[in-house]
């Protein structure tokens, strides 16, 4: 929205990829039982004085009811927590994948504005976000999902691209279709990154972008 600070694409990938390694490590380590973090979202996505992101408010899901931690927390839910009113680590996976369009597409979800966080004056209105992007991407309007300041790199479509791929795999309606957090962070581990945030990979003018994915009514094909 107006006045905001846009991030650049190393920060970006460098906070989503803290915080799928955040996420991956307690779901090992606490994979029996499965216990989730609970509260996935942006707010709760930090950085440390060496710019390496951390994710917080692990463990508070557990000092809280469980039949009101789903409302007390306000992460971003999964579809199905509305009818099981219980926290899980595939609802991890599903908030991660909205932290993640988040991201990339610059837009608030659909949880937000909330009663402790109301909306500003001139900002743009929340949106059902995993719906929108599948919306857009099935039109293969791709470049309307992307953040405008993310067009203006260079050579960064494909990484672009496959980052919504990912994003997309975790938002899949179906919690069994879903990767695991461990696979979330290897697939970001494994798209290339351009690391000169500005200089020659930056152009002012720039505002297209080709690649297209081909979507389904469970997420995106090959997920």
């Amino acid at each position: 929205g107006p006045g905001r600070i846009p991030l650049d694409w190393t920060t970006r990938i460098s906070l989503v990829l803290g915080a799928a390694r955040g996420l991956a490590k307690i779901h090992e380590e606490y994979n029996t039982p499965k216990i989730p973090h609970g509260n996935v979202k942006s707010s709760n996505v930090l950085l440390d004085k060496n710019g390496v992101a951390l994710i917080s408010d692990f463990g508070l899901s557990l000092l809280l009811n469980p039949v009101h931690a789903i409302a007390r927390l306000g992460g971003y839910r999964a579809p199905e927590q509305a009818e099981v009113k219980r926290l899980s680590q595939m609802a991890d996976v599903y908030s991660f994948g909205v932290l993640l369009l988040e991201v990339l597409t610059g837009r608030a979800p659909s949880q937000y504005p909330s009663p402790t966080r109301p909306r500003i004056e001139d900002e743009e209105p929340a949106v059902d976000l995993p719906k929108w992007v599948r919306s857009v991407v099935k039109e293969e309007w791709t470049a309307e999902v992307f953040d405008q300041e993310l067009l203006r790199y260079k050579n960064i479509e494909e990484e672009l691209v496959s980052m919504l791929h990912v994003g997309l795999a975790c938002v899949v309606p179906q919690p069994e279709k879903r990767p695991t957090m461990t696979e979330v962070a290897k697939m970001i581990e494994d798209i290339r990154v351009e690391q000169s945030p500005l200089g020659e990979d930056y152009d002012e003018s720039r505002n297209s972008i080709s690649p297209s994915i081909a979507t389904t009514e469970d997420g995106i094909a090959g997920y």
